[in-house]
Protein backbone atom coordinates (compact mmCIF):
# COMPACT_ATOMS: atom_id res chain seq x y z
CA UNK A 1 0.00 0.00 0.00
CA UNK A 2 1.57 3.27 -1.09
CA UNK A 3 0.08 6.21 0.77
CA UNK A 4 2.29 9.15 -0.20
CA UNK A 5 0.59 11.69 2.04
CA UNK A 6 1.69 9.69 5.08
CA UNK A 7 5.31 10.38 4.17
CA UNK A 8 6.59 6.84 3.96
CA UNK A 9 6.86 4.27 1.20
CA UNK A 10 6.51 0.63 2.15
CA UNK A 11 8.03 -2.10 0.06
CA UNK A 12 5.90 -3.05 -2.96
CA UNK A 13 3.35 -5.72 -2.07
CA UNK A 14 3.88 -5.32 1.69
CA UNK A 15 1.09 -3.56 3.62
CA UNK A 16 2.18 -0.66 5.80
CA UNK A 17 0.69 -1.38 9.27
CA UNK A 18 1.19 2.18 10.53
CA UNK A 19 -0.46 3.63 7.44
CA UNK A 20 -3.41 1.26 7.76
CA UNK A 21 -3.77 2.10 11.46
CA UNK A 22 -3.74 5.83 10.69
CA UNK A 23 -6.44 5.45 8.06
CA UNK A 24 -8.64 3.30 10.28
CA UNK A 25 -8.28 5.81 13.14
CA UNK A 26 -9.84 8.70 11.21
CA UNK A 27 -13.47 7.99 12.21
CA UNK A 28 -14.64 11.39 10.93
CA UNK A 29 -18.35 11.10 11.73
CA UNK A 30 -17.76 9.81 15.26
CA UNK A 31 -15.14 12.46 15.98
CA UNK A 32 -17.49 15.18 14.68
CA UNK A 33 -20.37 13.91 16.80
CA UNK A 34 -18.16 13.65 19.86
CA UNK A 35 -16.82 17.18 19.37
CA UNK A 36 -20.37 18.57 19.18
CA UNK A 37 -21.10 16.84 22.49
CA UNK A 38 -17.81 18.10 23.98
CA UNK A 39 -16.34 14.61 24.25
CA UNK A 40 -12.61 14.47 23.58
CA UNK A 41 -11.52 11.39 21.66
CA UNK A 42 -7.91 10.92 22.70
CA UNK A 43 -7.62 7.19 21.92
CA UNK A 44 -7.98 6.26 25.59
CA UNK A 45 -10.25 3.85 27.45
CA UNK A 46 -11.73 6.88 29.25
CA UNK A 47 -12.89 8.29 25.90
CA UNK A 48 -14.80 5.05 25.28
CA UNK A 49 -16.58 5.54 28.61
CA UNK A 50 -17.48 9.10 27.57
CA UNK A 51 -18.92 7.84 24.27
CA UNK A 52 -21.03 5.33 26.18
CA UNK A 53 -22.65 8.26 28.02
CA UNK A 54 -23.80 10.11 24.88
CA UNK A 55 -27.52 10.44 24.24
CA UNK A 56 -28.07 8.33 21.09
CA UNK A 57 -29.77 10.97 18.93
CA UNK A 58 -28.38 9.26 15.82
CA UNK A 59 -30.67 6.23 16.07
CA UNK A 60 -33.44 8.00 14.13
CA UNK A 61 -31.31 8.32 10.98
CA UNK A 62 -30.54 5.00 9.25
CA UNK A 63 -27.77 6.46 7.08
CA UNK A 64 -25.99 8.07 10.02
CA UNK A 65 -26.52 4.95 12.12
CA UNK A 66 -24.65 2.76 9.64
CA UNK A 67 -21.70 5.15 9.24
CA UNK A 68 -21.54 5.77 12.97
CA UNK A 69 -21.49 2.03 13.65
CA UNK A 70 -18.46 1.67 11.37
CA UNK A 71 -16.71 4.63 13.00
CA UNK A 72 -17.48 3.42 16.52
CA UNK A 73 -16.01 0.02 15.73
CA UNK A 74 -12.92 1.50 14.10
CA UNK A 75 -12.42 3.86 17.04
CA UNK A 76 -12.76 0.97 19.50
CA UNK A 77 -10.16 -0.91 17.46
CA UNK A 78 -7.89 2.12 17.42
CA UNK A 79 -8.00 2.39 21.21
CA UNK A 80 -7.28 -1.33 21.56
CA UNK A 81 -4.37 -1.27 19.10
CA UNK A 82 -2.84 1.80 20.73
CA UNK A 83 -3.22 0.67 24.34
CA UNK A 84 -3.24 -3.15 24.52
CA UNK A 85 0.24 -4.67 24.14
CA UNK A 86 0.51 -6.95 21.13
CA UNK A 87 -2.81 -5.89 19.56
CA UNK A 88 -2.68 -5.07 15.85
CA UNK A 89 -4.97 -4.40 12.93
CA UNK A 90 -5.46 -7.15 10.40
CA UNK A 91 -7.50 -6.98 7.20
CA UNK A 92 -9.36 -10.22 6.53
CA UNK A 93 -9.67 -11.62 3.02
CA UNK A 94 -13.20 -10.22 2.82
CA UNK A 95 -11.77 -6.73 3.47
CA UNK A 96 -13.11 -6.46 7.01
CA UNK A 97 -10.67 -4.87 9.48
CA UNK A 98 -10.33 -6.82 12.71
CA UNK A 99 -8.06 -6.53 15.72
CA UNK A 100 -5.77 -9.48 16.36
CA UNK A 101 -4.55 -9.99 19.90
CA UNK A 102 -1.25 -11.56 20.92
CA UNK A 103 -3.19 -14.71 21.80
CA UNK A 104 -4.28 -15.02 18.16
CA UNK A 105 -7.89 -14.15 18.96
CA UNK A 106 -9.55 -11.90 16.39
CA UNK A 107 -11.96 -9.22 17.51
CA UNK A 108 -14.49 -7.93 14.94
CA UNK A 109 -14.65 -4.37 16.21
CA UNK A 110 -16.85 -3.09 13.35
CA UNK A 111 -19.60 -5.59 14.18
CA UNK A 112 -19.42 -4.49 17.81
CA UNK A 113 -19.51 -0.84 16.73
CA UNK A 114 -22.75 -1.46 14.85
CA UNK A 115 -24.27 -3.16 17.91
CA UNK A 116 -23.29 -0.19 20.06
CA UNK A 117 -24.66 2.38 17.60
CA UNK A 118 -27.93 0.49 17.24
CA UNK A 119 -28.65 -0.45 20.85
CA UNK A 120 -25.86 0.81 23.09
CA UNK A 121 -25.20 -2.73 24.26
CA UNK A 122 -22.57 -3.87 24.87
CA UNK A 123 -20.90 -0.62 25.80
CA UNK A 124 -17.65 0.25 24.06
CA UNK A 125 -15.85 0.53 27.40
CA UNK A 126 -17.09 -2.93 28.40
CA UNK A 127 -15.82 -4.43 25.14
CA UNK A 128 -12.48 -2.73 25.66
CA UNK A 129 -12.28 -4.16 29.19
CA UNK A 130 -12.91 -7.67 27.92
CA UNK A 131 -10.17 -7.38 25.31
CA UNK A 132 -7.67 -5.64 27.61
CA UNK A 133 -8.02 -8.44 30.19
CA UNK A 134 -7.70 -11.24 27.61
Amino acid sequence: MNIPFLGRRPKPGVPDPAGIADLLAECELLRSLAARERVRLDDSAASLEALDQLVPRWRDDEEVLSWLGNDAGLYLGTVIVRTVPGAAWEIRRDGQPVVRLDSGRQFDVVAHGHEWATSGVPELSQLYGEVAEA
